[in-house]
């Protein structure tokens, strides 16, 4: 991968003067081929594969296209269901949304998001959080969740859907992935790693998206990088998402150097199936796919949901696929791999063949319906109102409240029976259209929980602050007045200038996914300040209320510097998306009946263009796909800022506390360690399954006893009159040699690449870079007289002049008694001390000096060592 340069030409333009225009020199992703295959050693797969050859070695061609093509839009009761194998006795399998919850699901519960969880540092929260959401989708009867989110990863603040990720730092997010993936798949789901990969915006990730808000384009968005900034940014998560055992991943809308996600055969068959090993599947986001054959021996394994297009019933796969594997376009050995890889991930996390039935249903709250909605089809139950939440609510809850981030505080806090409260804002309050009433939470409305789009769950129920605070009021006798309306600005004036008035004024600011508009932000945010003119309401509250304390609800930074150092704010809270019980987390912080710990997942800048990198809002080359050149590298966020030495708000990892806390003697104590190799060697050739037949007439419709379902994508030819009549998509009337890249269908032995897992290792990269090669220790010491958590933080200078002068490599979350004294402690690994050497295209450390710090943020580290 190579990053774009742009190149200046002088032109004359018809109707005016001469004019400096650009001529882009695109940037190109490399061919990768073929298709890395699966390898029956690789540790932690090995009884999983075993049991997916042995199921795979009895389907036939049919059923093995029927596994990998999903069965249409609205084609039967999941979000995204692909073909059965009732032969053997396989349902079809069900993958659903959403990361912090099952989306269209009844009875059902809603969590925090990604990003919220990741602010606790807390490596148990993300696991239980992880394992209680699989276990209510495991009671559901689906198969495959769709997250956890590493991409985006955070690369611009406004970006839409940063929130269903965990944060823009890439170890703090692969530690996020990591836990979330084991908690799913240890409860008996397979989890899904997306959007694989640099799918940092919605503008512009799908033309007809684009064009419905009125953009002239006619290719997707290009993210365009270079080669050590793709690894040391964002394939670092995914490297932690698949050595965790990750099942699947999903493959993005946008284009990566000019290569569609979903075909990109350096992302998929390099990089992921390649160098990181990974053992799982990769299925399309829903319309991703832009290519049949292509798409297959790129590293694409499954089709999602399909349909090319929503309720079309055409597909690139279905019998397109039939066909490429007849005609020996798409390799037996390919089509057998998609099948082994879709099962392995099925029995890796225990599934057995026999499934227990879907019970619930997308596209309708009723209990009888169609099961093909879109065909209107097949009147049954449909909807079997299981509820699943079990004791969940209280572990979303403790989640809210270790994730609340205490940001400023000159004493106002904790409440202690407080004799007057103003309550202000709309944040304050419930959706007058209730808390499910406006479709995928598209709307800005009362209290913000979640951000808007397919990332999102249905509400049991949702606890406003108002509703908690006012709970709260009645046992301690306090009066409490609450105004929800922004603009009633002298209502509230009358209100918060009362003597002994303490005002808490809530704001938020949301986003979401890129097919809802909210007041004008399509997905991504438009900029970062507080929505419903939050930070006038702050500012005007503050004139006339000594102690007014600010809390937002918010999917990522806002702009904080025209308030927050008033000392009339007497605190600023920061309680991200807390879901469901998001009064009860909120109210347990603010009276202190649990001391906040939390740590911002990302850096609050005084201004937007600290940050470094921003959304394109606007098309760049012409009527074609934009191009998002990366010309930043690896400086996000705090590495940005930390880089241009510009002093943040409020910086990466700060978060106060109700007590307080002093570091001292950091130990380092090397040890002992092989020297590094990289991998070599070669895998086996190519396996498959034996022969079929290539008898058109074998794979036709069956007789007219078997039903037809309109729009359902099917395996079989609608005629055998020839190969070319049998296909709707005129590629297969080409051989492979005609239309596809050198080594497309070569299923001989091939190299390993130097980064790679080896044949017996764990996936994830070559295995010496998980060695540890350093312990790093440092006492801390609760100076205060409450309990509390707190969060050391371990940083690390890699010392390159291409370098960020810190990066986060380890923390934990430690409860310390008043006056106690614990032993921090975090490991370094050999890719924690690395650098990607894109001559030698292998990790490697460099010679320059490194240093370790620990403190309690990125910005306040008071111990530092060197190593040696």
């Amino acid at each position: 991968m190579r990053s774009s340069t742009l190149v200046a030409l002088l032109t004359a333009t018809s109707g005016s003067a001469a004019a400096s225009v650009y001529k882009r020199d695109l940037a190109v992703s490399e061919p990768v081929y073929p298709s890395p295959w699966m390898n029956p050693k690789a540790k932690g797969w090995e009884q999983a594969y075993a049991q997916a050859r042995d199921f795979v070695s009895q389907m036939t061609l049919l059923e093995k296209v029927n596994l990998t093509t999903g069965v249409g839009w609205q084609g039967e009761q999941c979000v995204g269901q692909t073909g059965s194998v009732p032969r053997l006795g396989l349902r079809s399998l069900c993958l659903q949304d959403s990361p912090l919850g099952i989306r269209f699901g009844d009875y059902v519960s809603a969590f925090s998001s990604g990003q919220t969880v990741a602010a606790s540092f807390d490596r148990d929260l993300m696991y239980r959080r992880g394992q209680a959401m699989g276990e209510e989708n495991k009671a559901k009867g689906v198969n495959v969740i769709l997250g956890p989110v590493a991409g985006p990863l955070g690369r611009a603040p406004a970006g839409g859907r940063n929130w269903e990720g965990f944060s823009p730092d890439p170890y703090l997010t692969g530690i996020g992935m990591a836990e979330t993936i084991k908690g799913i798949q240890d409860a008996g789901v397979i989890a899904c790693a997306k959007h694989y990969i640099l799918n940092e915006q919605e503008h512009f990730r799908q033309v007809p998206e684009a064009q419905g808000y009125g953009y002239n384009i006619t290719e997707t968005l290009s993210s365009n990088i270079d080669d050590k900034t793709m690894h040391e940014l964002y394939l670092w998560p995914f490297a932690d998402a698949v050595q965790a055992g990750v099942g699947s991943v999903m493959c993005s809308y946008q284009q990566i150097n000019n290569s569609h996600g979903c075909q990109n055969s350096k992302t998929l068959n390099g990089l992921l199936k390649g160098e990181l090993g990974f053992q799982g599947f990769v299925m399309s986001d829903w319309q991703a796919q832009h290519a049949g054959a292509a798409s297959a021996v790129a590293g694409l394994d499954m089709s999602m949901p399909g349909d090319t297009l929503f309720n079309s019933g055409y597909s690139f796969w279905g019998a397109n696929l039939t066909l490429a594997v007849l005609n020996g376009t798409v390799p037996e050995y390919r089509i057998d791999d998609m099948a082994m890889r879709i099962m392995a991930a099925f029995f890796l996390v225990g599934m057995e063949v026999d499934q227990p039935p879907i019970n619930f249903d997308s596209w309708s709250t009723d209990t009888y319906g169609p099961i093909h909605y879109a065909a209107n089809e097949g009147y049954q139950q449909i909807n079997w109102h299981v509820d699943v939440q079990g004791d969940h609510g209280d572990l979303i809850q403790e989640i809210g409240a270790k994730s609340t981030v205490l940001l400023k505080n000159t004493g106002s806090l904790p409440l202690n029976k407080p004799r007057f409260l103003a309550v202000i804002g709309e944040d304050a309050g419930p959706n007058p259209l209730g808390p499910n009433g406006c479709s995928d939470r598209g709307c800005n409305m009362g209290t913000l929980a979640m951000g808007w789009g397919s990332g999102t769950a249905n509400y049991p129920y949702l606890v406003t602050p108002l509703e908690a605070l006012n709970a709260q009021a009645i046992k301690d006798h306090t009066r409490l007045e609450a105004i929800l309306d922004n603009t009633a600005s002298s209502t509230i004036e009358a209100l918060v200038k009362q003597e002994g008035a303490t005002s808490l004024v809530f704001v938020n600011a949301d986003s979401g996914e890129g097919y809802i508009n909210v007041d004008g932000n399509e997905g991504d945010r438009q900029n970062l300040t507080l929505w419903g003119n939050g930070d006038e309401l702050i500012k005007n509250v503050s004139s006339l209320c000594n102690n007014t304390i600010v809390i937002i609800h918010s999917v990522g930074p806002t702009l904080v510097g025209d308030w927050y150092d008033s000392e009339n704010v007497t605190a600023i809270v920061w309680a991200g998306l807390p879901g469901q019980e998001s009064g009860n987390s909120l109210k347990q912080v603010l009276y202190g009946e649990v001391n906040p710990a939390a740590r911002t997942p990302f850096t609050w800048a005084a201004t937007r263009e600290d940050y470094g990198a921003d959304v394109l809002y606007e098309p760049n080359n012409g009527d074609k796909g934009p191009q998002q050149d990366y010309t930043e590298g690896i400086f996000i966020d705090y590495r940005a800022l930390d880089s241009k030495n510009i002093t943040p708000i409020f910086e990466f990892g700060f978060g106060l506390s109700y007590t307080t806390f002093e570091y001292a003697n950091i130990q380092v104590e090397k040890q002992s360690a092989q020297d590094y190799q990289p991998t070599t060697g070669e895998t086996a050739e190519a396996p498959t399954f034996g022969n079929f037949s290539t008898d058109l007439e074998d794979y036709a419709f069956p007789s007219s006893s078997f039903p037809y379902i309109w729009q359902y994508i099917y395996p079989y030819f609608n005629t055998t009159s020839s190969a070319k009549d049998a296909s709707m998509d005129s590629e297969y009337g080409q051989t492979a040699e005609e239309f596809l890249p050198p080594g497309a269908i070569d299923s001989s032995a091939q190299p390993l690449a130097a980064a790679a897992s080896g044949p017996e290792d764990l996936p994830g990269g070559n295995a010496l870079l998980y060695d540890i090669l350093y312990k790093v220790t440092a006492e801390v010491t609760n100076t205060g007289s409450l309990a509390g958590d707190e969060i050391p933080q371990l940083y690390v200078s890699l010392g390159g002049p291409d370098d960020a002068p810190v990066v986060l490599r380890g923390f934990d979350r430690i409860t310390i008694e008043p006056g106690q004294t614990v032993t921090f402690t975090a490991e370094l690994t050999r890719r924690d001390l690395s650098n990607w050497d894109v001559a030698a295209q292998d990790w490697l450390i460099s010679e320059y000096p490194k240093t370790v710090y620990v403190g309690p943020s990125s910005r306040k580290l008071p111990l530092s060592a060197t190593l040696s």
